[in-house]
């Protein structure tokens, strides 16, 4: 089964010109799923969190990250692939956020507040959605005691585009984000939210199945 994640990004990559193939080592996950969920045969959902194909290289993980807690992730995942790990990478990149076996970095944490480098993104690739609050709007607004304004923002050009909504529910916000999008002149490949209640689940940073359904349609 594919987990809602997984089945936005095989549609996405599929209308990026990938193969199935392609998709299913990607995903760590058979052909046959992969054009199953692609053809609307099957449903995603939420699998049940089974540790039992991470968790005998947890602990391998957390020594190869404790002696270099900078190293790139691809690299012990090639490492624990050797050794038998059956998963696909963005698998094996979320059970290391959620076992924690990247330590704490203290001279990381120490740079917090100093300048750092800006992260170049390509155009095209990335915009960033925030809902911005307003305090005692005017009245013409007609929206209340507080505006509600939903912020897209391109991350190459820092061009945005803004759309105000009576509240920060579900269907405004599904609402909202066509008018930024269009605004815009259409979707960058990726969208970032601030774990948002409407998006994800905030302590886990899964996708809910109705955005699911928002974003494969964009």
């Amino acid at each position: 089964m594919l987990t809602w994640e997984e089945d936005v990004d095989a549609h996405a990559l599929r209308r990026q010109g990938w193969s199935i193939s392609a998709i299913a080592r990607h995903l760590g996950h058979d052909r046959k799923t992969i054009r199953a969920y692609l053809n609307g045969e099957r449903v995603s959902g939420y699998r049940r969190q089974s540790p039992d194909a991470f968790m005998p290289f947890l602990e391998y993980c957390r020594q190869r990250l404790s002696d270099d807690p900078h190293l790139w992730a691809s690299t012990p995942f090639d490492e624990v692939v050797e050794l038998g790990y059956s998963g696909g990478y963005s698998t094996f990149t979320r059970a290391l956020r959620r076992y924690k076996a990247r330590p704490h970095c203290e001279p990381c944490r120490a740079s917090s507040g100093r300048d750092v480098a800006i992260i170049a993104h390509p155009p095209g690739e990335e915009i960033q959605f925030d809902w911005v609050e307003l305090p005692d709007p005017p009245a013409e607004w007609g929206v209340g005691a507080n505006a509600h304004l939903l912020v897209g923002a391109l991350a190459h050009s820092g061009r945005w585009r803004a759309v105000l909504a009576e509240a920060e529910t579900f269907p405004h916000l599904v609402q909202a984000m066509g008018a930024v999008l269009r605004r815009l002149g259409g979707t960058a490949r990726r969208w970032r939210f601030d774990r948002m209640a409407t998006v994800c689940h905030p302590p886990t940073g899964r996708i809910l199945p109705a955005f699911a359904a928002v974003a494969k349609y964009y």
